[in-house]
């Protein structure tokens, strides 16, 4: 078997370091999009990559895709995966655009995934809650419809990028008396619609990806709905599957390594480098890896 990469996926990488090198600063390391300056950027960055159709190569070109390859878009996620390459919104790109296409009417369609594609549009999934994590279908975020309006009620929690989003999968439970897998439903949910207060959680490092989004009598279009009134858990489920998996995850774990490896090799402690047992224990990731 021939383990080497054919001639035009070769080009394909090169054509996404060219890419790299000529947009990112030479000392990029990456950033958490914290300031207004950070986010900017990084808008500017997923806009040439969505002129290009980068952000959604396995898409099909009728929703803004190239229909690229699995090697194609293994190489585009290790490589921007790897080098931290800002601007691209994952929520958005691999699990929530797809949902829309599987379950969205032609309208929503058309509503959201040329934004997607496009780096315009910024999605987060707002799915946990404090009592919901692991069961998450035990949800209790309430959306009890109004006339042409749902009014939504809750809280959700470890939000991921909720204050840089442009708007949220909801899923929020429309029938408090059906067996908890089967009276949720999910909706497409501006984030900046009155009512909704979107707070910061801070990780152990000072940064902030992570935020808890509480929904107070939030007046939701009706039309914002998603499939099928009570059958969110479904798409739910289809969602999750896609977002399981992805070389966009082994990438920044690998940066991640390399970097501690380079400050290990750097940084001594009484003139001297690691004790023994902990050379080896990074040689072990640096081999599974």
């Amino acid at each position: 078997m021939e383990f080497q990469w054919s001639p035009e996926d070769e080009a394909f990488r090169q054509e996404i370091r060219s890419f790299i090198k000529d947009t990112l600063p030479a000392d990029w390391t990456g950033f958490a999009d914290d300031t207004a300056e950070q986010r900017e950027f990084s808008r500017s960055v997923g806009h040439q990559l969505g002129a290009r159709g980068w952000l959604v190569l396995a898409w099909p070109e009728e929703y803004g895709g190239l229909n690229a390859s699995y090697w194609q878009q293994l190489i585009f996620k290790e490589e921007t995966g790897y080098h931290r390459v800002p601007g691209i919104n994952s929520n958005g790109v691999n699990n929530i655009g797809p949902s829309i296409m599987i379950y969205g009417n032609e309208e929503q369609k058309k509503r959201y995934l040329p934004g997607i594609a496009s780096g315009d549009l910024y999605f987060c999934q707002m799915f946990t809650e404090p009592q919901a994590g692991s069961d998450l279908g035990s949800l209790q975020t309430r959306a009890v419809r109004d006339g042409d309006y749902y009014i939504v009620n809750g809280q959700k929690t470890f939000t991921s990028d909720a204050h840089r989003s442009d708007y949220g999968w909801l899923a929020a439970r429309t029938d408090p008396d059906a067996p908890k897998h089967k009276g949720i439903s999910t909706f497409v949910m501006p984030t900046d619609l009155p009512g909704i207060t979107i707070t910061p959680l801070i990780n152990v490092l000072g940064e902030h990806s992570l935020n808890q989004v509480f929904f107070d009598n939030v007046r939701l279009l009706a039309e914002q709905l998603v499939g099928l009134e009570n059958q969110g858990w479904y798409q739910i489920m289809t969602t999750l599957d896609l977002e399981r998996s992805g070389m966009e995850r082994w990438a920044p774990a690998k940066r991640l390594l390399d970097d501690l490896i380079d400050f290990a090799r750097r940084e001594k402690k009484d003139g001297t480098g690691l004790p023994p047992a902990a050379r080896q224990r990074l040689a072990d990731f640096a081999v599974m890896s």
